[in-house]
């Protein structure tokens, strides 16, 4: 460590190290706080009081059968603290309230054609406003801050989308951290859309199997996050794991026009806009991909198709993937019905196995649980985890430069 730490210091960052202990357990005794967090029995017990004494913990009953008197329980307050998440998606607008445990108190979805800055200043304003009642005095006192989760460059991709020009002149005067919502001075903290899916399986999904994992969100455009250590990572520039633009090679549906160039990019192939895209090729009208469960007439083999160029795609990125970063999984989630996405992942896996080259071990391919909520879960998680998550930039004396999102260990 490049410079010291005094007390205070110490105390704030072994007070998040106890918290993740708890988290990660679900409930967990004094003595399991200590060996998980190498502290000392007297120092974690007197951790605790402080925690359950500010609200943040609880007991929760007393666990017999080993030896000697029988165990006190923690947990995490439910009401300890609150968050709220937006994802500003380029369709729709989700809004979560989260409790410090990570319970849902509120989710809200609003559809739109496309994601104008003033619509969602409106939305987000009433979504806040419409929280801090549902919490009332009390529990709003304990609102530690909004996230919001966006994709790069949400007024681009023109050709793709079609957004008006007007609309892509907005984007590129907002700034999402002061430009979209009145918190009422609660601090807004802003992650890539994949990114904050990926933070939300590294705290509630794989995360609590896996240290190291690829998770990529199959949205309206395919996006990824790499979490390496159990830490997210997003590079200088915030462009890790950005999937979107990975070379592969071209398409082989009717509805996918030829690239200009040798590869296709990876958005082309395995993103929902291109599945709802062939969809319409085929004649079956769709605005939304949720209204493929139930299965429309006549979409069952259109969808098919898509799905096997979509597999072939992605494992094309996979295997370029791991080929430079070593994981021990792949988590693929997204928009798809539930249904859909397993039959997905499952093609996934087969012709990753079929184009394998020898000398890369295959990590895990699996199917994510979180679903369309994964990236406002995520959003909400970065107030959370600004405040009370493990950072070892706690216990530096001088101030140092991070991004918003500190997420520690939390596998």
């Amino acid at each position: 460590m490049a410079g010291g730490s005094n007390s205070v210091q110490l105390r704030h960052y072994n007070e998040r190290v106890v918290l993740d202990a708890i988290r990660r357990f679900g409930q967990a005794s004094k003595a399991e706080v200590a060996r998980f967090a190498h502290l000392t029995p007297p120092a974690v017990a007197a951790i605790v009081q402080a925690l359950v004494a500010a609200g943040y913990v609880k007991e929760n009953g007393k666990r017999f059968g080993g030896k000697g008197q029988p165990s006190a329980m923690y947990e995490l307050a439910p009401d300890g603290a609150y968050a709220i998440g937006l994802h500003i998606g380029r369709r729709a607008l989700d809004a979560i309230l989260i409790g410090f445990s990570g319970q849902i108190c509120a989710f809200e979805t609003h559809d739109y054609d496309h994601p104008n800055p003033d619509e969602i200043r409106r939305l987000g304003n009433g979504v806040v406003k419409r929280f801090h009642k549902q919490l009332g005095e009390v529990g709003s006192a304990r609102l530690v801050g909004v996230g919001i989760s966006a994709p790069y460059f949400i007024g681009g991709w023109d050709d793709e989308l079609g957004f008006p020009a007007d609309v892509r002149g907005k984007w590129r005067a907002v700034n999402l951290a002061s430009g979209v919502l009145d918190t009422g001075g609660l601090p807004v903290l802003v992650e890539n859309d994949a990114s904050a899916a990926a933070i939300a399986e590294l705290i509630y999904g794989a995360g609590k199997q896996y240290a190291d994992f690829l998770h990529i969100s199959l949205s309206t455009f395919v996006g990824a996050g790499l979490v390496l250590d159990g830490t997210l990572q997003t590079g200088p520039n915030g462009n890790t794991a950005a999937f979107g633009p990975f070379p592969v090679t071209h398409s082989s549906l009717p509805s996918v026009p030829r690239p200009k160039g040798k590869f296709e990019v990876l958005l082309h192939r395995a993103s929902i806009y291109t599945l709802v895209n062939h969809l319409r090729f085929g004649g079956v009208e769709i605005r939304r991909v949720r209204e493929l469960d139930p299965m429309p007439p006549g979409a069952g083999h259109l969808v098919s198709e898509w799905q096997d160029d979509c597999a072939d795609a992605l494992a094309q990125a996979i295997i370029g993937s791991i080929a430079v970063v070593d994981v021990q999984a792949v988590v693929i989630d997204g928009l798809l019905p539930q249904s859909l996405l397993i039959d997905t992942v499952s093609r996934v896996r087969n012709r990753f196995a079929d184009m394998v080259p020898s000398g890369l071990i295959a990590p895990e391919i699996m199917v994510g649980t979180l679903g369309a909520k994964a990236s406002a879960l995520g959003a909400s998680l970065l107030p959370i985890y600004s405040m009370f998550g493990p950072d070892t930039g706690v216990l530096m004396k001088k101030a140092v430069d991070k991004k918003p999102l500190m997420v520690g260990s939390m596998v």
